[in-house]
């Protein structure tokens, strides 16, 4: 900064005038740009050590599911292993062919034993055994115990069984009658009678000569365990050093946030629930956001760190790992605190070094005025050196432009900027430091935050001869009280590489989309090209209805995406020539939501996911998986839901012949208000209609 004191004869009193003046813009100019610096600063430094408890938490969360995961495993392995055993499939296979008392002859009596001997060896060598509390009776009598292992038919009823096998009944016996055929299943944790904490395994049981798939499973392996010393005894971090960190099993049903672990505060497991519409609750992000990293409120109200993980286990359970914010920021804060005092006292002192110089000067006889002055101006132009050696450092062009549109300050990067010398700047207009035209933007936004008291940014885009570049401009009213009054800081920053490597990003994320829906329409050829009409025509739907730029280009994405799933059907079913069975409709009805699961974990701008999990809702509330009605269906999914029906109907497909646009919006007219929204079929009428969209088609 060149501001020029000079000194003049005592008796004129514009010279102490002008001294104080300097003084305070360069105190102002100081203490601007070091609380911009300061702040700038500390704001990196609280991210850098929230990134590290992110890492830090997350390492540990990782490890506590993989140890979870791999205990639930081991109890669904156990049972798996006595479900293949050739003698027990043999067995079931007897009873279920009308042999109902095998055991009734020597032969068959000893396979029961043999069995009953199998599973109690088994039971003992993963816990599956308890203390017998009843007499030990015929296995297909009600057993009196808390843990053990069945052979169960499926409707629950009991084969063979281990001592202290509970009875199968209750919650058991729908467990049991309920789980999903074919695939081994986990009753989830639950208190016994006694209060225990308790857990179910169960594996299918197929034939000897049959196939493993679920039409031909005869019945089930099941196994009842006390899990709380084993489970609970896995969420504890060897070495921890944080006094209130804390590894919580969760679940969500009904709206409700069971607690499933033992607490710190002291609770009990599956003693404490909490409504899933608790404010900031950390339990409730933890569920909505695997791998996710936030600060939240615990269950007792306390404000903590979390990170979250989903568990690969058939559990539904979600794991969430949390310390208290005071222990984990207790130090950040510490040092956040000592820079602000610092900053404070470097500026207190300047403030009072400087004006110390000018009434000492002001105060000394007039045949030492000359001198003072001269000292003053010593003092000035070291801090001078300082402020340009702060600003001088940074990556990023600042300088303060008057009321009049002149520099009164640069650092050195608006000088390479201008292709000037750096002192030439000062006094000079803004339009010769960076060209008229940028400078009328800059005042613009000056006299905006002049008008406004309040700091005005704004990015600009722009051509030049070496490509693309993208700033952000920052301007900051100085105080009226001072010298600089209608003055402003301007801070230049270039976000070129930023913006050009997001913008990459996306790029490689579309031409990832583009492949995935290639890869799609080559197995599928009856339908090939149906996404990406889909795609273009809802798109401009969505914009017929003036949804967001992100709304919008999600619909576009969701409807491209739509058929993802179809990967996973087999190709026989999808270029079938004639009627598909019920049940390769229901692959090819699935595949949709398959394709929400296959992209769950891609970090779309918009929510692509929540669009493709509710395409096949209807309206009227009778649509698929969620049975969501009217606004609750996201506008997306209700859009991509009338234009896919649409393209479907007008396209020709192996079984039959395409319709006529007017035939096909006639069909969509009578489902109005009950499987697709009245507004949407308008949106798209219009469009066909009034905007030439039928030559489109």
């Amino acid at each position: 900064m060149s501001i020029l004191l000079q000194a003049e004869p005592p008796e004129m009193s514009r010279g102490p005038r002008i001294g104080l003046g300097v003084t305070i813009g360069i105190v102002v100019i100081f203490a601007a740009v070091a609380a911009w610096l300061a702040s700038a600063f500390i704001e990196e430094e609280w991210e850098s050590d929230l990134l590290a408890w992110q890492v830090r938490l997350g390492i540990v969360a990782d490890s506590r599911v993989a140890e979870v995961d791999e205990w639930v495993d081991t109890q669904l392995a156990a049972m798996e292993e006595l479900a293949d055993n050739p003698g027990l499939r043999l067995y079931l296979t007897q009873v279920a062919n009308g042999d109902d008392q095998p055991e009734e002859t020597p032969e068959a009596a000893a396979q029961v034993t043999f069995m009953r001997n199998l599973m109690i060896v088994v039971a003992d060598r993963f816990g599956f055994s308890a203390p017998p509390t009843g007499p030990d009776v015929r296995a297909n009598v009600g057993r009196v115990g808390i843990a053990g292992i069945a052979l169960t038919d499926l409707n629950g009823r009991v084969l063979v069984a281990t001592q202290t096998m509970p009875e199968v009944t209750g919650d058991l016996l729908a467990f049991v009658v309920s789980a999903e055929l074919g695939a081994r299943a986990v009753l989830d944790l639950y208190r016994d009678g006694d209060g225990g904490v308790m857990m179910g395994f169960a594996a299918p049981v197929f034939p000897v000569q049959g196939e493993p798939v679920a039409d031909q499973q005869l019945g089930w392996i099941l196994g009842v365990k006390p899990v709380a010393d084993e489970l609970f005894g896995l969420l504890e971090q060897p070495g921890a050093v944080e006094q209130t960190a804390e590894a919580v099993l969760v679940r969500e049903a009904g709206g409700v946030i069971t607690y499933l672990s033992p607490l710190l505060d002291g609770t009990e497991a599956l003693e404490r629930s909490l409504t899933s519409d608790t404010a900031n609750l950390a339990a409730q992000f933890a569920i909505e956001m695997p791998e996710g990293f936030a600060e939240r409120t615990d269950y007792r109200g306390e404000a903590v760190l979390v990170v979250s993980r989903w568990l690969d286990a058939p559990t539904g359970w979600t794991l969430l790992y949390k310390v208290d914010r005071s222990e984990a920021l207790a130090d950040a804060e510490a040092r956040q605190s000592r820079l602000v005092v610092v900053f404070v006292l470097v500026i207190g002192l300047v403030v009072l070094a400087i004006a110390g110089v000018w009434f000492y000067g002001t105060s000394r006889r007039a045949r030492r005025s000359a001198d003072r002055f001269r000292e003053i101006a010593e003092q000035l132009d070291r801090n001078e050196r300082f402020l340009r050696l702060v600003t001088d450092s940074q990556p990023n062009v600042i300088f303060i432009t008057d009321a009049d549109s002149r520099v009164r300050f640069a650092n050195r990067r608006l000088g390479e900027a201008a292709g000037v010398a750096q002192e030439d700047i000062a006094g000079k207009p803004l339009a010769n430091a960076i060209g008229p035209h940028l400078a009328g933007q800059y005042e613009a936004l000056s006299r905006q935050a002049l008008q406004d008291r309040a700091t005005v940014s704004e990015t600009v885009r722009e051509e030049t001869k070496s490509g693309i570049r993208v700033t952000r401009s920052s301007h900051v009213p100085l105080p009226d009280d001072s010298e600089l009054a209608g003055a402003v800081l301007i801070v230049e920053e270039d976000l070129t590489r930023t913006v050009m490597e997001r913008e990459r990003r996306e790029q490689v994320l579309r031409d990832i989309v583009d492949t995935l829906v290639t890869v799609v329409d080559k197995r599928d050829p009856h339908s090939a090209d149906h996404s990406r009409r889909v795609s273009r025509l809802a798109g401009t739907v969505a914009d017929e209805m003036g949804l967001a730029p992100t709304m919008a280009e999600t619909t576009g994405t969701a409807a491209q995406l739509m058929n993802l799933g179809k990967i996973l059907v087999p190709i026989e079913v999808l270029t079938k020539p004639g009627q598909l069975t019920d049940a390769e409709r229901t692959q090819v009805r699935d595949s949709i939501h398959t394709s929400a699961e296959l992209i769950k974990a891609i970090a779309f701008d918009g929510p692509v996911h929540e669009t493709l999990s509710q395409v096949q809702e209807k309206v009227d509330g009778t649509g698929w998986p969620s049975g969501l009605a009217g606004d609750g269906i996201i506008l997306p999914a209700r859009i991509i839901a009338v234009v896919n029906s649409f393209v479907a109907m007008v396209s020709p497909r192996a079984h039959r012949d395409s319709l006529s646009i007017d035939d096909a919006l006639d069909a969509l007219s009578q489902q109005a208000g009950k499987a697709f929204d009245r507004n949407v079929i308008a949106a798209l009428i219009h469009y066909l209609n009034n905007k030439q969209g039928r030559d489109t088609l």
